[in-house]
């Protein structure tokens, strides 16, 4: 392989690399972005970071499908939750993309304030599952399962790492 040659495939690698890379950041930012449009109550701010036809299942409470779903949930009971002081802290997810989709898992926790005790605590932790979509606007979520980490085994199964084949691709 000539020198010419040898620095087109590094430049090509390179390139791929910086691509996953940012697909992942513009995920991680995706994500970031859902704590401060619900806590501040910006129902179509929250919603337009889902797909047209996205899904939300806050498990057991409710099933969202749309984003006139979620803008109803930021509208509706959830103005109780920001009235009474709450933020919806969402950690760094585990991002795994492959072509235009892209898979993860995180924690999310609901801290509340405490008027009488003058603290927040933690009201939930629970455990969420992702599906990401690339659209024409960037990537946005097609589908988010938030679960309640209360003992329930299939919650906290969300979180394990995916199965891998051998060649190690994720295995469904």
């Amino acid at each position: 392989m000539s020198e010419i040659e040898d620095l087109r495939a590094t430049v090509e690698t390179l390139a791929t690399r910086i691509a996953r890379l940012e697909d992942q950041v513009e995920i991680m930012q995706l994500v970031a972005q859902y704590g401060p449009a619900v806590d501040s109550g910006s129902a179509d701010a929250a919603a337009e970071l889902w797909t047209e036809d996205g899904t939300f299942d806050a498990v057991p409470q409710l099933r969202m499908r749309g984003r006139d779903d979620i803008v109803a949930m930021v509208n509706g009971g959830h103005q109780r939750l920001i009235q009474g002081g709450c933020g919806h802290v969402l950690t760094v997810p585990h991002i795994v993309v492959d072509g235009d989709e892209a898979t993860g898992r995180s924690y999310a926790l609901n801290i509340r304030w405490d008027t009488d005790a003058d603290r927040f605590w933690v009201a939930r932790v629970s455990a969420n599952t992702w599906r990401w979509t690339r659209t024409p606007q960037g990537w946005r979520i097609s589908e988010r399962v938030n679960a309640n980490l209360d003992g329930t085994p299939e919650h906290r199964a969300m979180l394990a790492p995916p199965r891998r084949a051998a060649d190690g691709t994720p295995v469904q």
